[in-house]
């Protein structure tokens, strides 16, 4: 199967980040999420992570399982623009006592709940 290309040169999206040690453990990141109802929209955990380039959207789809991974989502094709992502993180009030984690603001969940029709 041919491999995925940058284009733009930045990676396609989205992309399936799996934690190494350095990373809390699932259970930790799953039970900081699910503290927040706004971070559960439809079947899937929303949160803002912060990375060395810059934020972006991310998402869990719980699975029950051990492994899992961080889908970070195109948010724009979620009609998010990066102000959007960066004014969650400005806004945000420490709910998330994980470093790197910030919870969606309002103006994000609004839009993705308009998304998913919730």
């Amino acid at each position: 199967m041919p491999k995925a290309r940058k284009i733009t040169g930045t990676a396609p999206l989205p992309q399936y980040i799996m934690p190494d040690e350095s990373e809390p453990e699932y259970e930790l990141i799953l039970e900081q999420l699910q503290e927040y109802r706004n971070s559960l929209i439809g079947s899937s955990y929303y949160y803002i992570r912060s990375g060395n380039e810059r934020s972006c959207l991310c998402r869990i789809v719980h699975g029950g399982g051990k492994v899992f991974f961080h889908e970070v989502v195109d948010h724009h094709k979620h009609g998010i623009s990066d102000e959007d992502i960066d004014e969650s993180v400005r806004r945000d009030t420490g709910s998330y006592t994980l470093p790197g984690f910030y919870s969606l603001s309002p103006h994000v969940e609004q839009k993705l709940r308009v998304l998913y029709d919730i």
